[in-house]
């Protein structure tokens, strides 16, 4: 465990440090400005670097494993058909149901935890003098993530080829793009990058990876990936459908009064 620990740090440090020195070269030698408050930035290196290790630690000891482990599990015929059950020649979409659901759960979880959608959504918050609503944005794109993920799962099941399913999902988020509005369009698009950050995607590639082992007939390279596209582009039309709901409900109102 130690020594998985150490290694750990010193591959962090060797891909933190490349950062670093752009940051400090372009504000000593381009800015040619001194860094403020030098003390607290190292201070604060030194933390980002001993958190990435634990995260990274943790990612290979915990959440990776529980993904495959549940995909694992919910995919077992005893779980699916019964005790004494044998995994079918015909595989039937809608047996996996509880697999569905599975990937609609942690993918609204995850999302909602996620701390980079957090960051935005206070941000978004500030420069829209409170017309965008933290908690708002927040479920929405967790509802996108989760819907997508859901989706994307009946696609390892089902074997069906992914790139229809992008097609018609970038389809609907050009069109929405043309009647949501201007203020939030921007925002949305952003929304799909910052789902795919560090609490989501190992738990989703491990869940496609894990599902993709299980399910007879599919192969974890050609239909093990691909959920994490799924969870990018679902937040960008579900934070577009909740500008264009908002909007409606603000004008009923007015109409109303």
């Amino acid at each position: 465990m130690f020594l998985d620990l150490f290694n750990t740090l010193l591959s962090t440090l060797k891909d933190v440090l490349p950062i670093g020195l752009i940051l400090f070269g372009f504000q000593l030698f381009v800015i040619r400005r001194p860094i403020p408050n030098l003390k607290n930035v190292l201070v604060g290196f030194v933390y980002v670097i001993i958190g990435l290790t634990f995260f990274l630690v943790g990612l290979e000891k915990a959440l990776f494993p529980i993904g495959r482990l549940m995909a694992d599990q919910l995919t077992n015929p005893e779980f699916l058909f019964g005790k004494g059950s044998v995994i079918p020649d015909v595989v039937n979409w809608a047996d996996y149901y509880w697999v569905y659901l599975f990937a609609f759960a942690i993918g609204f979880s995850t999302t909602i935890a996620e701390p980079s959608l957090m960051a935005v959504a206070i941000k978004a918050k500030e420069v829209s003098g409170g017309a965008i609503g933290v908690w708002g944005l927040r479920i929405a794109v967790a509802l996108g993530v989760a819907i997508g993920i859901s989706i994307g799962t009946y696609r390892i099941v089902t074997g069906l080829p992914m790139h229809y399913f992008i097609i018609v999902g970038y389809i609907f988020v050009v069109i929405q793009t043309f009647y949501a509005p201007k203020l939030i369009i921007p925002l949305a698009y952003d929304s799909g990058g910052v789902t795919t950050s560090t609490v989501t995607v190992p738990l989703v590639a491990a869940l496609g990876l894990g599902l993709a082992e299980t399910v007879p007939g599919r192969n974890p390279l050609l239909d093990g990936f691909g959920l994490i596209a799924f969870a990018s582009l679902f937040p960008v039309m579900s934070v577009m459908a909740y500008a264009q709901i908002s909007e409606m409900m603000s004008k009923k109102t007015k109409q109303k009064r």
